[in-house]
C-alpha cells in the first residue's frame, strides 16, 4: 500500500496521539450502527424476509459501522475512505428507494433524479464556500444535502398524503440535523469537553438510519390514497 494511504489523520478532540485505541468513544460508539443493522434485520425477517432493497440498506448500515470503526482506530487515508464511502452509498441508495417506494416515480425518473442529486451533492461544497467562505462546520458541509433531501422528500410525501413515510423522513431529518450539530462543534469544544462530541454523531446517526430502515420495511407496500393524482 502506498505510504500516502497510511498518512495519519487527526480530526477529532478525542485523538491526542497516534494509536489504535486513541479514540475509544469514537470507535466503540460505532456499535450503534451494528445495533441499528440488527434492528433492521429483525424487522426485515418479521416482514417476510423478501424485501431485497431493504436488506441492501441493512447490509450497508452494518458496513457503515465497520468502516467508521476502522477510521477511528487506524485514522489514516485508506480508513477515511472506508468511513465515507459506505455513508454515501446509503444516502444515494435510500434516495432512490424513497423516490420509487414512497413517491412512486417510474424507474427512469427515479434514476435520473438520483443522478441529479449525486451531481448536486458533489458540487455542494463549492456552492457553499462561494457563499460562506471559511465556514467549514468541521467538515460537516458535505452532509447538508442529505438533510435537505430528507426534508424535501418527506415534505413531498406529506403533500401527496403519503403520511407515514413522510413523517418518518421528517423525524429522521430532525435527528440528523441534531447529529450534524454535534459533529460540527466537536473541534470547538475540546477545551471544555476533552472527549469531544463526535461520538454523539455516531449514536444519533445510527438512530437516523434505524428510522429510515424501519420506514423502508414497514411501508414497503405503501399505496397512495386513490384520490391523490400520480
Amino acid at each position: 500500500m502506498p505510504e500516502s494511504w497510511l498518512t495519519p489523520i487527526d480530526s477529532y478532540c478525542e485523538r491526542l496521539a497516534p494509536g489504535f485505541w486513541a479514540e475509544p468513544l469514537n470507535a466503540l460508539t460505532n456499535g450503534a450502527f451494528i445495533l441499528a443493522a440488527l434492528y433492521g434485520l429483525a424487522l426485515w425477517r418479521r416482514a417476510g424476509g423478501r424485501d431485497w432493497p431493504a436488506l441492501w440498506l441493512i447490509a450497508v448500515t452494518f458496513i457503515v459501522g465497520t468502516g467508521s470503526f476502522l477510521f477511528h482506530t487506524f485514522a489514516n487515508r485508506w480508513s477515511l475512505l472506508a468511513d465515507v464511502l459506505p455513508i454515501a452509498v446509503f444516502i444515494y441508495s435510500y434516495f432512490l428507494l424513497a423516490l420509487r417506494r414512497y413517491l412512486q416515480l417510474r424507474p427512469i425518473a427515479s434514476l435520473m433524479a438520483t443522478v441529479l442529486f449525486v451531481a448536486f451533492n458533489m458540487l455542494f461544497d463549492r456552492l457553499w464556500f462561494s457563499v460562506y467562505p471559511g465556514v467549514t462546520l468541521n467538515g460537516s458541509v458535505g452532509y447538508l444535502p442529505a438533510a435537505l433531501a430528507m426534508l424535501t422528500v418527506g415534505s413531498l410525501c406529506l403533500f401527496l398524503r403519503v403520511k407515514e413515510p413522510g413523517r418518518a423522513l421528517l423525524l429522521a431529518a430532525g435527528v440528523f440535523v441534531l447529529s450534524l450539530a454535534f459533529r460540527s462543534v466537536d473541534s470547538s469544544v475540546c477545551a471544555s469537553v476533552p472527549v469531544g462530541t463526535h461520538f454523539l454523531w455516531h449514536m444519533l446517526n445510527a438512530l437516523v438510519l434505524g428510522i429510515l430502515m424501519r420506514a423502508s420495511i414497514v411501508h414497503v407496500s405503501y399505496k397512495r390514497p386513490p384520490h391523490v393524482p400520480g
